[in-house]
């Protein structure tokens, strides 16, 4: 009788047990909830840190392709260029020869003239280019042996063209136009790599910020990554593409 009197709890320890039971159940949940909000916020940041390298990553091997495609523009214009001006080179130089045979045949004219030997200036008119003779013939017409007014020669009349120094200008003019596309080109093709740098450095803080358990340091970090990479891509859609 004794023992069983024993073995029965008293009924002030029943009722102090519950309080305490409580109380661990109620911790116990609070820490399983807050178990799982780490774990919602950890899986979310987890998805925008993937979805932000999934974006850079193509990203990157989209501004390293336009760089790669912009230096190449830049070597064809440039090639494109030098071949221009070695023809306006040769324009000039034949244009030259000509103007020179012309102001030689014109000195030899004024040489006939003077000595009045009007055959042998027919014959040295004859032999002047067609657009000196047309030149020389304006120039006639304006008295210079008479006329201290008059041009110095043909060459100096707005009737005279050469259309080799016509060509020579013309191809500078475009290897010059041609020169400054690919310096643009060239530009292009530095920022693009400017792009991809930054695009990379991206990459590393988004690595980085992985490494972190503490959640301000993380999501910190993460907004960066997220700003310098928002950046990036407006700077990469306002460039030309080839």
């Amino acid at each position: 009788m004794p023992e069983e009197m024993s073995a029965e709890a008293p009924p002030g320890a029943a009722a102090a047990a519950e309080p305490g039971a409580a109380a661990a159940a109620a911790a116990a949940a609070a820490a399983e909830g807050e178990r799982r909000r780490k774990r919602r916020w950890e899986t979310l940041i987890e998805v925008i840190e993937v979805i932000v390298l999934a974006i850079v990553a193509v990203a990157t091997s989209w501004t390293g392709y336009s760089a790669a495609r912009w230096d190449g523009q830049q070597s064809l214009l440039y090639g494109h260029a030098s071949a221009d001006r070695f023809k306006a080179d040769a324009a000039s130089t034949r244009g030259g020869q000509g103007l020179v045979a012309d102001s030689s045949m014109f000195t030899a004219y004024l040489q006939a003239h003077s000595a009045g030997d009007t055959k042998l200036e027919m014959v040295y008119v004859r032999r002047f280019t067609p657009d000196y003779r047309t030149a020389f013939l304006a120039w006639l017409k304006t008295s210079p042996f008479t006329n201290p007014a008059a041009p110095a020669g043909p060459g100096y009349m707005p009737q005279y063209h050469n259309p080799y120094l016509a060509a020579a200008a013309r191809l500078n003019a475009a290897a010059s136009a041609t020169f400054d596309q690919g310096t643009a080109a060239r530009d292009n093709a530095e920022r693009y790599v400017r792009d991809t740098v930054l695009f990379a450095t991206v990459l590393f803080v988004v690595a980085v910020a992985q490494r972190f358990k503490v959640r301000a340091v993380r999501v910190t970090t993460t907004v960066i990554a997220l700003g310098l990479a928002g950046y990036t891509t407006v700077a990469m859609l306002a460039l030309p593409r080839v």
